[in-house]
């Protein structure tokens, strides 16, 4: 192991780091907000847009990341859309992960009973209303483990930014090894960085999935 090799290039690695994050954190924000309007979407049954939603998801989830970015960032520029590549891979992750998250605000909504909807609208609750301070308390509370596992997935899948000429830490692991050929040392930082923003995460969501037991969801 070439430790001087490895103290020259970590601050280089640090940089492609809090790009990596920078990226993954946007991406999982506008996910999450497209994953709740889906859902709402689809609790309404708004006609046209409920068909819409749901093919967005089927696309979105049988089609690889990848392929989503090349559509971005080497497609849409033939129509007239061009995109930078920091751009296009929060907008890959959110067109990505918005319809994980959509299924599973989905998968916790259908978790709820049945009354706890009809108690709502007794006491003189609107769908709005039943939605926002009834229902996706619990959901969010229900789907927890699988929004984790979701954020984490997502997190993981930025390592495929490098092939839109992202400066993320593949592409900097990848560079690196092209050209001083220090595999071994450039792959072991790569594991570093990659473990420093996804182990975090990790405990923190298991953390909040205890809270919430504890507090009476979930269970």
């Amino acid at each position: 192991m070439n430790w001087e090799f490895i103290v020259k290039y970590l601050p280089l690695y640090q940089k492609a780091a809090v790009l990596t994050l920078k990226i993954g954190i946007a991406g999982i924000i506008l996910s999450f907000l497209i994953g709740l309007f889906c859902v709402a979407v689809q609790n309404y049954r708004i006609p046209i847009l409920r068909q819409i939603v749901v093919v967005y998801i089927e696309i979105s989830r049988n089609t690889p990341l990848l392929i989503q970015l090349f559509f971005i960032y080497y497609g849409l520029p033939k129509i007239g859309i061009r995109t930078d590549p920091e751009a296009c891979g929060i907008a890959g992750l959110a067109f990505l992960g918005g319809s994980y998250m959509a299924e599973a605000f989905r998968s916790g909504i259908e978790a709820i009973d049945l009354i706890q909807f009809e108690s709502a609208y007794s006491l003189g609750l609107t769908r709005r209303q039943t939605l926002m301070y009834v229902v996706l308390p619990q959901a969010v509370s229900i789907s927890m483990p699988a929004l984790v596992a979701n954020v984490i997935f997502l997190l993981k899948e930025t390592s495929v930014f490098s092939a839109v000429s992202l400066m993320d830490l593949m592409f900097t692991a990848k560079d690196l090894i092209g050209l001083y050929y220090q595999t071994t040392e450039c792959l072991f930082l790569l594991v570093v960085f990659y473990l420093l923003i996804l182990l975090p995460v990790s405990l923190a969501g298991r953390l909040l999935e205890r809270r919430l037991r504890y507090a009476g969801f979930g269970t």
